[in-house]
């Protein structure tokens, strides 16, 4: 059997789960109330998916407390939580394959990126948290020698992580396995649109070892999240989603108990290529992925392409090759390069986008509005030349498969255009000259730059943005920071 048609028939013999999981089972919603997920590139739908409201919040903030309160995890030994979290890791990697072809079929996404997620990133970030937990210490203060000043690591307690749903496992991975790690409860509430891999990640969880109430996943819309916003009982919230949403979680805060916001949010990421840059494969592809990954529903992509004017010609001919070859289709399809776009409305953001470009004067070389006969919701990868820097694309979170290219002169004009943004999540810069790279960086206002290639990050390196994109740290040693409180104990002797 041919790996397409392995994914394939594991995707015809799913059971889907849409229950929430409060105190380790699934339970339906209190008020019985269920919605709609579907396969976004059929545009059929999968299963019911138990609605929850601040009822179901309340009830699974009132279980995190009493098992953090417990002290079940939260004082468990550094060597049991480590125990727990590498069988979870375990676990994970043994139903790989078909939480992969869950996650495929739930958001649209290429099966081979979703393997890459689900079965290996996944489970690694539990294993990278579980070996960190007993190697995160606490300190002794430098007082008078009558006291002794102990700093002191605790877990925050209950916490929030609110994900979005262009990477729905990942995105809760990445809050899940430091906070766990930490010693904290967590509390999921997935994005609407893609809540299948969470709600059935929950239980793998509590087959290896993590007591009832510790993990919860409460799947439905934002009032979910608001009302795990403003409860006065939640310690922390981690939100990883839009600029204009996580503002709201500031709001929420400040009404309710000050409570710590850890934010993640949109991007407008720039592209460099400086003049001396060799226009290479490589290059290329680097720039291909950086505006097409995932179909370009990603916060990091780098959509604004800012190329000087000598080698523009060069660049824009090797990827208008690259972008017709592209093949747009099945997601379980091993030989599709792009799947499809989250829902119907997104889609029809996304082409609001593109007819936006062409209005304002950008022009189209590829691609464009797509076809409202399809069957599922899928996007033109499209490319755009000409760009002025004041046109909606150039400025706006596009979240689709849109590339877009700027000219420069100079590289002070190539910095400025970069900059020109409400938004700092990642960079990119390509030369052959080691001096202009470290100048460009230094000049660049992003959480992250990569110089010469896209997205060489890994789990132990952290991830986050400047100005809008928001201001806090997953993934590395920062995002376990982020889970725990500091106390200074001072003993007189």
């Amino acid at each position: 059997m041919s790996s397409g048609n392995k994914y394939k028939a594991i995707s015809n013999k799913l059971k889907f789960e849409g229950r929430a999981f409060i105190n380790g089972k699934y339970v339906n919603a209190i008020d019985g109330k269920k919605f709609e997920t579907i396969n976004p590139a059929t545009g059929k739908k999968l299963c019911a998916v138990a609605k929850c409201n601040y009822k179901d919040v309340d009830l699974a903030v009132k279980v995190s407390r009493k098992a953090f309160n417990s002290g079940v995890w939260s004082k468990s030994s550094p060597e049991h939580r480590k125990e727990v979290l590498l069988k979870f890791a375990e676990l994970l990697r043994k139903h790989g394959d078909e939480n992969s072809v869950l996650e495929c079929i739930d958001t649209g996404k290429l099966i081979a990126d979703c393997i890459n997620e689900v079965a290996n990133d996944a489970p690694m970030h539990f294993q990278w948290y579980g070996e960190l937990i007993d190697k995160v210490f606490g300190k002794v203060g430098p007082t008078e020698p009558s006291i002794t000043s102990l700093i002191v690591k605790e877990p925050i307690g209950v916490v929030a992580g609110i994900v979005p749903w262009n990477f729905p496992l990942m995105m809760a991975v990445w809050k899940m396995a430091p906070a766990l790690a930490a010693g904290c409860s967590v509390i999921i509430k997935p994005a609407e649109d893609t809540p299948l891999t969470a709600i059935r990640v929950a239980q793998i969880g509590k087959e290896a070892g993590i007591p009832d109430g510790v993990l919860n996943v409460l799947p439905g819309y934002g009032d979910v999240g608001e009302a795990l916003g403003r409860h006065k009982d939640v310690d922390a919230v981690s939100f990883t989603g839009s600029t204009e949403v996580g503002g709201y979680f500031l709001k929420y805060s400040s009404e309710s108990n000050l409570k710590p916001v850890a934010l993640e949010m949109g991007g407008k990421s720039p592209f460099i290529v400086l003049e001396d840059a060799k226009i290479t494969d490589d290059l290329i592809d680097n720039a291909m992925n950086s505006a097409f990954w995932n179909g370009g529903q990603n916060c990091s992509a780098n959509m604004r392409q800012i190329v000087h004017k000598k080698v523009k010609d060069e660049f824009l001919d090797k990827v208008i090759k690259k972008v017709k070859k592209l093949k747009v289709g099945d997601p379980l399809d091993l030989k599709s390069n792009m799947g499809s776009m989250i829902s119907k409305g997104h889609l029809q953001t996304v082409d609001g986008y593109i007819q936006k470009g062409i209005d304002e004067g950008a022009k189209l070389l590829s691609g464009g509005v797509s076809s409202k006969k399809q069957k599922g919701f899928y996007a033109k990868p499209t490319l755009f030349d000409g760009l002025k820097e004041n046109m909606t694309i150039a400025q706006e979170e596009i979240f689709g498969p849109v590339l877009s290219v700027l000219t420069y002169e100079d590289e002070a004009e190539a910095v400025h255009i970069a900059n020109d943004t409400t938004y700092g999540l990642a960079a990119g810069v390509f030369t052959k000259d080691i001096d202009q790279a470290t100048n460009t960086v230094n000049q660049l206002q992003a959480g992250q730059v990569y110089v010469n290639s896209w997205f060489t990050g890994s789990i132990a390196t952290p991830f986050g943005g400047y100005k809008q994109s928001g201001y806090s740290r997953e993934k590395g040693q920062e995002a376990i920071k982020g889970y725990l409180q500091v106390k200074n104990v001072g003993i007189q002797l």
